[in-house]
């Protein structure tokens, strides 16, 4: 079979001539031949394929340079982008899905006090940072209060002003009521204001680029726990014996296996399981994921610096969290397990319990 034209190629490959005109200026698909005198593109009937290709990842809509980058792969690397691609899509979806749940909740107006016939909730708290064995300094701020529950770790030579001042800009929410209706944008307020807090820190000095922090909280409103969180500490759910973590952690890590370019127990092991993908800082990825958790009677809740979750087994978190009353004395002990494990970062709880109120 000789060369097609244009319009027969199109119809093949199931791209439009306009579509392959524009991915031939990319260089993303060169015609075989190209007609001197006329200026007709013609193509070879084995570049099909690739014209196939690329019309199924553009449905996928994966951008046009990374299929450029695919088109360059063999087989199975090829394969292995586009897992990862797709991937990345459905991490993005489950993140605007919150949003989206967020929203609903609010603009429908959904009343967070609780309904008249049930009992008033609260929470009993407490926080305790420890600058572990290892470290000289203490760079993480934890701060537990009636309505804000914060644990930030600070990162660079001025991250332990940094996490203060980012948990700082969040504790004007103890005062005054928090309505219920523009409580997004309160939580984007406060997410701006800890962030400016955090550049007034680092100023524009040579280590500026190095200094910046995390920053997980929850504001309490009442029957819900609003969460804000930027980066790699986290948040569990103790409910009905069950450990939870609500949060998703923004590193360079996790995001590969999310991708499928590693397993969780490489994860585990690997030297840069602390890179930060997101962070207040300046240069960073500031973009905080925010939801709302309905809570209930005995819930159980513990924001923690990654000097816990990278050194203490999800189940033995889960042992004590379960297996202690009082929140002083959990925060106690799961600082102490941190600290029997080497104790190599700075580590920092705050568990708070949901209870109901006395009338």
């Amino acid at each position: 079979m000789g060369l097609l034209t244009i319009g027969a190629f199109a119809k093949a490959s199931r791209l439009s001539p306009k579509a392959l005109r524009l991915y031939d200026e990319l260089g993303l698909l060169t015609p075989a031949r190209v007609d001197p005198v006329t200026g007709y593109r013609l193509y070879a009937p084995e570049q099909l394929d690739q014209a196939r290709l690329v019309a199924w990842l553009r449905r996928l809509g994966m951008p046009l340079a990374r299929i450029q980058h695919v088109r360059t792969l063999n087989a199975v690397a090829a394969a292995r982008e586009v897992r990862a691609f797709w991937a990345q899509v459905e991490a993005d979806t489950i993140a605007r899905r919150d949003l989206a749940t967020f929203l609903v909740d609010h603009l429908s107006r959904k009343d967070p006090a609780m309904s008249p016939t049930a009992k008033p909730l609260g929470i009993r708290y407490a926080a305790l940072s420890d600058t572990g064995l290892v470290r000289e300094s203490n760079q993480d701020t934890a701060y537990a209060g009636p309505r804000l529950l914060a644990v930030a770790d600070g990162c660079g030579s001025q991250g332990a002003p940094a996490s203060a001042a980012a948990v700082d800009a969040l504790k004007h929410l103890e005062t005054g009521g928090v309505p219920a209706g523009p409580l997004l944008n309160v939580l984007e307020d406060v997410v701006e204001q800890a962030k400016q807090a955090v550049h007034d820190i680092a100023g524009d000095g040579s280590s500026s680029e190095h200094t910046g922090t995390t920053l997980t909280a929850m504001l309490w409103t009442g029957s819900q726990l609003a969460l804000v969180h930027i980066g790699d500490s986290r948040v569990y759910l103790l409910r009905e014996g069950e450990l939870f973590q609500i949060t998703h952690d923004h590193t360079m890590v996790q995001s590969m296996v999310d991708e499928g370019r590693l397993s969780l127990e490489e994860a585990a092991s690997h030297p840069q399981r602390s890179l930060l993908v997101r962070a207040l800082g300046r240069g960073a990825d500031t973009t905080p994921d925010m939801r709302l958790h309905d809570a209930r009677r005995d819930d159980r809740y513990l924001l923690c610096s990654d000097g816990l979750s990278t050194v203490v087994p999800t189940q033995d978190i889960h042992r004590v969290l379960s297996g202690t009353g009082e929140p002083e004395q959990a925060v106690r002990e799961l600082v102490a397990l941190a600290n029997g494990s080497g104790g190599p970062d700075n580590v920092s709880c705050v568990v708070a319990d949901v209870l109901e109120l006395r009338q």
